[in-house]
């Protein structure tokens, strides 16, 4: 296979006949597959896409976006997915922004220009060649969740993509024999290449979920029988949280992946034991086009890590003026490696600031223990100065989940006029627990120093989120300062 763009072609050529990828209404085979990404570069051509431009998706998680995207790179296109979830103006911004020369989706949403139905209708269009397309040609346009301001568009390289693909599809072993499950958002690059593209590359195969429901994904496990899924801590606190009961199904699962923010070791531990499934937990960002670190699924695997630097990028813990620190010292987490995305879109000033001497500057800060597993403390960013006293909300977020009666726990800081800041959590209590704030609060201090104890502890129902699932801590500090 010269190129990822001929990927549908090589797997046709290969085993027409086999499962390739399929949602809540689709199934196709390669061939299928190859039949239905040619229609669909055929029609992007006649929509005047070309080499170099950029094709912007604005769709749920389904077989059409998958086919998108492999029609825009065999035509030498780039291709940006839009969270459908996004306000018109959102949706309009990130188009836009991206300088999209196709927009599509449903005719109904802004700016859509191209209904989503027409990729399979390309009879009055001539066949089209695949493009001659070099491994540092942009491949996708990833937009971070903009909780600074306005998201920024992540520029992705075949290089990128080649490089993470083949570090992911080493550190899990996938195979031909391999099914995966996507129940992450498509226009989130963890989807797109942990559980789309890995599996694809390798003769596997995939089934895209739809939207997730807790209650129901057992039964989906059931019936799809995959090897495994890639999630975020919310969706395994969810499954966490179903009511006592047999849940068949999860035979066919040899591991669970989780990404997107750091998962308490109490949760891996309540979700292995009630479903006999492994968690690996992970570490990576959009902007180094996904994961940096992983536990080794072979083990040993360490709960509370978020495991070793995956071959082929460098990882160090840096001060703040960039010097590596001693072993077991906090700092910043920089990473290195062909996995480094090319910068930011339009925003040379902030590509500078986050990408020194090829370098990513990640903003969090974490430490490495004594068998070099990754520890991650918290964002720069996140860290709560309390009357010259770092605190880091990991730290205190992890005692809360000490307790039996906690669910989730986020903590925030907020000001305080003596001190600077104050350190407020946001506790969502297990189901059916009974808890009181005033027995959380007692329950910090018999695990952490009194400095370090929330001012105040807010019950809440659940906690908001990201479209990632990453729980919204700027949304959270505006709540925590009405305290």
């Amino acid at each position: 296979m010269r190129h990822i763009a001929d990927l549908p072609d090589a797997r046709a050529a290969s085993d027409p006949h086999a499962p390739c990828v399929a949602d809540d209404t689709t199934t196709l085979s390669n061939a299928e597959f190859r039949d239905r990404v040619h229609a669909a570069g055929a029609v992007l051509h006649g929509a005047g896409v070309r080499a170099g431009d950029v094709v912007a998706v604005v769709l749920a998680n389904r077989v059409e976006l998958v086919v998108a995207l492999f029609a825009a790179w065999r035509l030498g296109a780039a291709l940006t997915p839009v969270n459908p979830g996004l306000t018109d103006d959102d949706i309009l911004y990130q188009t836009t922004d991206s300088g999209a020369t196709v927009v599509i989706g449903d005719t109904a949403r802004a700016g859509v220009t191209l209904d989503v139905a027409a990729l399979s209708r390309s009879e009055s269009h001539a066949p089209v060649p695949v493009a001659e397309t070099d491994g540092s040609d942009l491949a996708l346009i990833i937009y971070t969740s903009g909780t600074t301001g306005r998201p920024k568009g992540v520029l992705l390289d075949h290089d990128n993509l080649a490089a993470m693909c083949t570090m992911i599809i080493d550190a899990l072993g996938l195979d031909e024999t391999d099914h995966s499950l996507l129940v992450l958002p498509l226009f989130h690059v963890n989807g797109i290449v942990v559980s789309v593209l890995s599996p694809l590359l390798v003769g596997a195969r995939t089934t895209i979920a739809g939207r997730f429901s807790a209650t129901a994904f057992s039964g989906l496990v059931e019936r799809v029988r995959p090897t495994y899924f890639s999630a975020v801590p919310a969706i395994y606190a969810m499954l966490v949280a179903l009511p006592e009961g047999p849940r068949p199904g999860f035979e066919s699962l040899r591991v669970a992946i989780c990404g997107a923010a750091p998962m308490p070791a109490e949760l891996i531990a309540r979700f292995e034991h009630r479903y006999g499934v492994p968690i690996v937990e992970g570490y990576g960002l959009s902007e180094g086009t996904c994961a940096s670190t992983l536990n080794p699924v072979a083990g040993p695997r360490k709960p509370g890590t978020v495991g070793r630097p995956l071959p082929g990028q460098t990882v160090t813990i840096v001060d703040p003026g960039g010097t590596p620190v001693a072993a077991g010292e906090l700092g910043e987490v920089v990473i290195a490696g062909p996995n480094v995305m090319r910068g930011y879109l339009g925003k040379s000033e902030e590509t500078a600031k986050t990408v020194v001497d090829g370098r990513l500057h990640t903003g969090d800060v974490g430490h490495f223990d004594a068998d070099g597993y990754l520890v991650l403390i918290d964002r720069i960013k996140d860290m709560i100065i309390r009357g010259g006293e770092n605190l880091y909300p990991k730290e205190i977020e992890n005692a809360l989940y000490l307790h039996p009666a906690v669910h989730e726990a986020a903590v925030v800081g907020i000001p305080d006029p003596v001190l600077g800041e104050v350190p407020v959590a946001h506790v969502v209590p297990a189901p059916g627990a009974a808890v009181t704030a005033e027995q959380l609060t007692a329950h910090c201090r018999g695990v952490l120093a009194a400095f370090k104890v929330p001012v105040a502890i807010v019950l809440t129902g659940e906690m908001p989120r990201n479209p990632v699932g990453k729980i919204d801590k700027k949304r959270l500090r505006a709540l925590a300062a009405r305290v």
